[in-house]
């Protein structure tokens, strides 16, 4: 585990107008739940005050965080810095749809402390907006860019899919370029996916939609990667591109270099190196391993959710310890998926043994740089199957 950064807070948001067709992650379109909710995670808080250290990042995830109101969003945030501890200068992200934005609301936003924006814009052309299912058109999400920046917010990072089967490479650049002309702090471009359980992978299923061909599937990747770095934008994750490394998103990169973090709302995961009641875990001497760590997350229903933190119950559905060999393992996955790559002198991680370093960077896949082993563009193509080479 990375002792050396602060955890992370995520508070999952799982309220949504309508669901996007692509979309995998829990959330429900009953607005009507969001008081229990609120008063819920309100209560998942108290469980946790005084258990983790000063954190230095705030994340609202969903779901879509901005479909609270200004009064809801506001007491959801007074309660989090009442029960918990922030560094100065902490970032504190917000994820938001253009539909789900006025210029009220992102005054209000930026009053209460929130200095990251990370809006879902997908695409600019209206007719895979609709392919994608999403709530927002084209004018909504420039309109969204244009406000955020008249609002005050210095880091605005957004989203763009890429691989729709109806998507030319060439709409794909008008798309990427009409957001470069905001010069957003970060951009995320995500290749869609089939997702099982998602109504795309169900339309799939059913011959109504298809997935692109592998190969140009490297193409998108490829010339994305390329051309954001013409524009001074680095590659640091395989979906994730920043301005500078002051723009990287803080928080996310928790998640790559098994720093803590605590999750909070239904289905939020958190990771850490005590277990969830909060008593340090042994170390575990049967196999030679060190310290452990340990993993939980969260019943993916906010009726239960809601139910259990009622009667005072944790609303954890399930965890699991890692031992030391379990978290070498996941370093080399996690790390592979970052342009930092894996450390070639970590303690147990058996880099250097044989021969697959100089296997890779003959192959192209990666370079050593600094005593590290990181991917390089062709590496970030085939980064899962990387970890496998040892």
């Amino acid at each position: 585990m990375n002792k050396e950064q602060h955890p992370g807070l995520y508070i999952h948001v799982p309220f949504c107008r309508s669901k996007c067709l692509y979309c995998d992650f829990y959330s429900v379109t009953c607005l009507g739940a969001i008081p229990a909710w609120l008063q819920a995670v309100k209560s998942e808080m108290l469980l946790y005050k005084g258990r983790f250290q000063v954190f230095d990042s705030l994340y609202l995830g969903g779901g879509t965080p901005t479909i609270l109101d200004e009064r809801e969003l506001a007491g959801l945030l007074e309660c989090v810095h009442k029960n918990f501890s922030f560094c100065p200068g902490s970032e504190v992200s917000m994820e938001a749809n253009p539909d789900s934005l006025d210029m009220d609301k992102s005054r209000s936003v930026r009053a209460m402390g929130v200095n990251r924006i990370s809006l879902g814009v997908q695409s600019f052309d209206d007719e895979e907006l609709k392919y994608l299912g999403r709530s927002h058109n084209s004018k909504q999400a420039l309109k969204a860019l244009d406000m955020l920046r008249s609002c005050g917010f210095a880091d605005v990072g957004a989203d763009l899919i890429y691989g729709l089967e109806t998507q030319s490479l060439r709409g794909w650049k008008r798309t990427v370029d009409r957001l470069l002309d905001f010069r957003p702090e970060h951009i995320s471009c995500y290749q869609l996916t089939f997702e099982r359980g998602a109504p795309l992978w169900k339309m799939n299923a059913a011959g109504q939609v298809r997935p692109i061909e592998d190969k140009l599937g490297s193409a998108f990747f490829i010339w994305t990667s390329r051309h954001l770095g013409k524009h001074g934008y680095h590659h640091y994750e395989i979906s994730n591109f920043a301005r500078s490394r002051e723009f990287m998103c803080r928080h996310n990169r928790k998640y790559w270099s098994h720093a803590p973090y605590l999750g909070l709302g239904p289905s939020a995961h958190s990771f850490t190196g005590c277990s969830p009641s909060g008593a340090r875990l042994a170390e575990r001497r049967d196999h030679g391993c060190g310290p452990t760590a340990a993993r939980w997350w969260n019943v993916k229903s906010v009726k239960e959710y809601c139910r259990l933190l009622s009667e005072g119950k944790a609303p954890v559905e399930s965890s699991e310890v890692l031992s030391e060999e379990q978290l070498d393992l996941e370093a080399l996955y996690l790390g592979f998926r970052t342009s930092d790559g894996a450390d070639l002198n970590a303690p147990g991680g058996g880099l250097r043994k044989g021969n697959a370093v100089a296997q890779m960077q003959k192959a192209g896949l990666a370079k050593v740089k600094d005593g590290r082993l990181q991917p390089t563009r062709k590496g970030f193509l085939v980064a899962d199957s990387l970890p496998l080479m040892f």
